[in-house]
């Protein structure tokens, strides 16, 4: 199986960061320097970035870093639609925090181990994922024809794309895990959104998360094909990841950053309410508050720093050819400070 370009640009930028700063070391000691006074993350669309939006509005990476006596620090935050492109934009040093879905993370992962050695710092939430369409002949994944377009946010390796991929392999044998690649197209979840409810576009389908994939329940004609859930049941959907040389290099911006992470996913826990609002106020659409509310009060919605089926995601990656290698234990893909989490 091939893998992509943007992999293979991945695995060459890598080598060349590592030989260069192999070089350093061998010529001269680095003197001790400063952290960094300026830091840039990376968050999405919709309510699996809830924490990170609760992160910006409320100025917790500011509070704790100062605390953490860094009281001037810059924070710039970026959204950006894909893990693959936030891998680009952390693998070039202009992202010191991706957040995105699981698979996204693991293949950088597998890809950066002896170079850059990319780790996640910690999860962030279990929402459900479905795939909705408004084919009327589509009932289950049996019924999609090459007529079908599934819209997703990095067709390939997003998350919904991997969930598809296991839904077919589960259907139709491991050997067919990517029967239904061909039908993904790579759109951002707001435009997939408006395309399904104004019946205009390219796509028919669309492989959404939360709120976007409620909001196209509620117009007639679009109905869900496939849940998350019935793949994989509860596990992570999504990820904070970054290089073990930012985690090495700026200790305590990182205890910030986890910190202020932390703090937001307890928030969210404490008062929902508050954390729907918040949510409401951030938005272009003004997404009604009653919905948001319902999602995050949804039985199978959990933000949580706890890694879940991380395993199972880098199992079927090794099987699709995705990644060249499993970790032993959850742990081998977290920074330490996450490692007394009951994790899988």
């Amino acid at each position: 199986m091939k893998t992509s370009l943007w992999l293979k640009g991945f695995v060459a930028k890598a080598a060349l960061l590592a030989s260069v700063g192999l070089a350093s070391v061998t010529v001269h000691q680095t003197p001790a320097r400063a952290e960094v006074s300026q830091i840039t993350i990376a968050k999405q669309y919709g309510l699996l970035f809830l924490p990170l939006i609760i992160m910006e509005q409320n100025h917790l990476m500011e509070k704790h870093a100062a605390k953490a006596g860094i009281p001037n620090l810059t924070v710039k935050w970026q959204r950006m639609t894909g893990g693959n492109v936030m891998n680009e934009a952390l693998i070039s040093g202009n992202l010191d925090f991706a957040s995105g879905g699981v698979p996204p993370f693991l293949i950088l992962w597998s890809k950066t181990q002896g170079n850059l050695d990319v780790k996640g710092v910690a999860a962030m939430d279990s929402l459900p994922i479905y795939l909705n369409t408004r084919d009327p002949s589509v009932k289950t994944i049996k019924d999609i024809t090459d007529k079908n377009r599934i819209a997703m946010p990095a067709a390939g390796i997003s998350i919904q794309a991997i969930m598809l991929q296991m839904a077919a392999a589960k259907e139709w044998g491991p050997d067919q895990a990517r029967r239904l690649d061909k039908n993904g197209v790579t759109l951002a979840h707001p435009e997939a959104m408006s395309q399904m409810l104004s019946n205009m576009g390219a796509i028919d389908s669309h492989f959404a998360s939360p709120p976007y994939n409620f909001q196209e329940l509620t117009k007639p004609g679009i109905h869900k094909v496939l849940d998350s859930y019935d793949v994989l049941g509860p596990a992570t959907c999504e990820v904070v990841w970054t290089t073990s040389k930012f985690h090495k290099e700026n200790p305590k911006i990182y205890k910030a950053f986890l910190d202020a992470f932390q703090e937001s996913i307890d928030f969210i826990n404490a008062n929902k309410q508050q954390a729907a609002e918040i949510y409401v106020k951030s938005t272009d659409n003004k997404e009604s508050l009653k919905d948001t509310l319902e999602i995050i009060n949804h039985p199978h919605t959990e933000y949580t720093t706890t890694p879940k089926n991380m395993m199972k995601y880098a199992a079927f990656l090794k099987q699709v050819g995705l990644i060249n290698k499993t970790p032993a234990v959850w742990k081998d893909l977290f920074f330490p400070e996450v490692h007394a989490l009951p994790g899988s």
